[in-house]
Order: structure tokens, then sequence, then C-alpha cells
């Protein structure tokens, strides 16, 4: 068929495909750390990619008159906005340092409950399970503690300074919490290792969504460089994870469907992995 025609007898369609194409080619830019420019508090390609979105949900919201099914074009064009949507990853869209900063801080009470949650599990085990738990999960306040300054310090001084430092704690953090993680599975009462799994993985959730969150704001150089102290990586803890927690904690956090989460979440542990954490 002629382009040129084609584009003349579906124009609706074919202005989709332009956004859809933006939106995506936005999204790769912005995960390279490509900006184009701020606008804002923002930058160009966030902007750009935004527009496209908003423009291809307008476009799917026509109404419909021939009814809803899988032929129907306008009901494609829902499909594609909704793909599009989830392009655009709270905690790996590649935002402003300072946007991501705050939204680094806002995950701060999360992590302190969570690790507060973890302390007053210990009286919840088994004796022989107990000491190991305590070993495992030591250093799980300071380095909670450590997060939380960084991420304020970074929010009030998003320089390369301050982020180097906040790369250093929470890959610290990371760290601690794949050993505990791998220190859980020595646990043989089954009762005990369940709770304690579960409160590691309150914690892990939230240490992974920062980790995610500097990695969306750190050079190529510096995430190899925190890729590079990560000696426990994701891959061998990721039997122990549990998905569905932290797509809830996600989606709780974000105030948002669960199904949106879950593709963060998975967007977000893929970009991790593939980073070499």
């Amino acid at each position: 068929m002629n382009p040129i025609s084609n584009i003349w007898n579906h124009p609706k369609t074919s202005a989709a495909g332009v956004l859809i194409a933006v939106a995506t080619i936005a999204g790769v830019l912005s995960q390279q750390g490509i900006t184009l420019g701020n606008v804002g508090s923002g930058t160009v390609i966030a902007l750009v990619s935004g527009l496209a979105t908003a423009l291809l949900g307008l476009l799917a919201r026509d109404p419909v008159t021939s009814g809803v099914s899988s032929g129907n074009p306008t009901a494609k064009l829902g499909a594609w906005a909704l793909i599009a949507l989830l392009l655009q990853i709270p905690f790996v869209s590649g935002c402003s340092g300072k946007t991501v900063a705050q939204d680094i801080v806002n995950w701060t009470p999360a992590l302190q409950s969570a690790v507060a949650t973890l302390d007053s599990t210990a009286a919840l085990l088994d004796p022989a399970a107990a000491p190991i738990f305590a070993a495992a999960t030591s250093g799980f306040d300071a380095a909670s503690n450590l997060l939380v300054a960084q991420a304020k310090a970074y929010l009030a001084n998003p320089t390369a300074g301050v982020l180097a430092q906040l790369q250093a704690a929470v890959v610290a953090f990371q760290q601690q919490v794949n050993a505990s993680l791998l220190q859980a599975t020595r646990i043989t009462n089954q009762n005990s290792q369940k709770l304690i799994l579960n409160a590691i993985n309150a914690v892990g959730t939230v240490v992974l969504a920062i980790l995610a969150l500097v990695q969306s704001v750190s050079s190529k150089i510096a995430v190899a460089r925190m890729a590079a102290q990560s000696t426990i990586k994701l891959a061998e803890v990721r039997p122990y994870i549990d998905e569905d927690k932290a797509v809830a904690t996600v989606a709780r956090h974000y105030g948002e469907p669960v199904e949106l989460a879950r593709v963060q979440v998975g967007q977000a542990e893929q970009n991790i992995a593939q980073a070499g954490f």
C-alpha cells in the first residue's frame, strides 16, 4: 500500500504510531542518560515523552461507535496507550536529579518502618534461629540510618560528590540484604525461616527501589563501579525474593494499580541485573 495514501486514509492510527515511537525513543534515551537539556524541574526528553503519552491517551479516548472488540481501532489504540504509559516508570524513568532525590527521600519512611519491624521479629523465632537472624541483620539499623541521611543530603545538595556517597551507601546496604537472605536459608525451622525471609524482603524491596532510583541518575562509569562492588549478585538471591510482596509495596507507595507496579518491579530488577548487580 502507498504509505502516503495509508496516512491519509488512517490519520488517527498513523498519528498514534508516531506518538508511540516518540514515547519509546524518549524512554530509551532517558535510560541512557541523554536529556537534551532541562525544562523547568525536568528534562527535555521527559517533557517530550510525557506529551507524546498524553496525546496518545487523548486519541485513545475518542468515542467507540462500533463496540469494543479485538479488531476495533479505538480498542487497539487504548492498548497501545497503556503500553506507552507503562514506559513512564516512576523509579526508572530518568527524571531530573532533584525529582529522583525527592523520590528517594519519600521511600525512607517505608525503609525505617521495615527495619523496625525486622528488629521486632527476633522475639518470634525459635531459639536456634534467633542467633543466626541477629548475626545476619546486625548492621541493618546503621545501614538504614546512613542511607536515610545520604538521601536527605542528596536532596539538599544534588551534586556529584554527594551522589557518590549515596551510591556507596545503597550498594553497601543492598549487599547486606543479599547476604542476610542467603544466611536465612541456613535456618531449618520453616516457620522461623518464613518470618525472617518476610522481614528481610520488606527491607530489601525498599533498598532495591532506592538502588533503581540512584542508578537512573548515575553515569555509566558510576554504575559500573557500583556493580563491581556488588559481590553477591541479584541472581543468587532471586529465589528468596518475594515478588508479590515487592509489587504490593510499590503499588501502595505510588498509589497505583498492582499491574503497573508489577511492570515497574520487573523492569527495575531487569535494569539492575543487566547493570551487573
